[in-house]
């Protein structure tokens, strides 16, 4: 499982950064990074899931509509 621990280590690094105020750029990198974990998360488990298949598809739409520098 430590491809579910990187990915709760990249949520808790983002939630520090957000209370840091880090800039848009580098919280949206972050995401990415977080994406690219949970799809490796998702490739571990047996047999996958729909649902969290799904759920890194709603990611990978929202990365692509999110304004870069926007902050709110």
């Amino acid at each position: 499982m430590d491809e579910a621990r990187a990915v709760l280590e990249r949520l808790r690094r983002i939630e520090l950064l957000e209370r840091e105020g880090a800039t848009a750029p580098h919280l949206l990198a972050e995401v990415r990074a977080l994406l690219v974990e949970a799809e490796a998360w998702v490739r571990a488990e047996p047999g996958g899931t729909a649902r969290a298949e799904e759920a890194l598809d709603d990611c990978r739409r929202a990365l692509d509509r999110a304004p870069v520098g926007a902050r709110a």
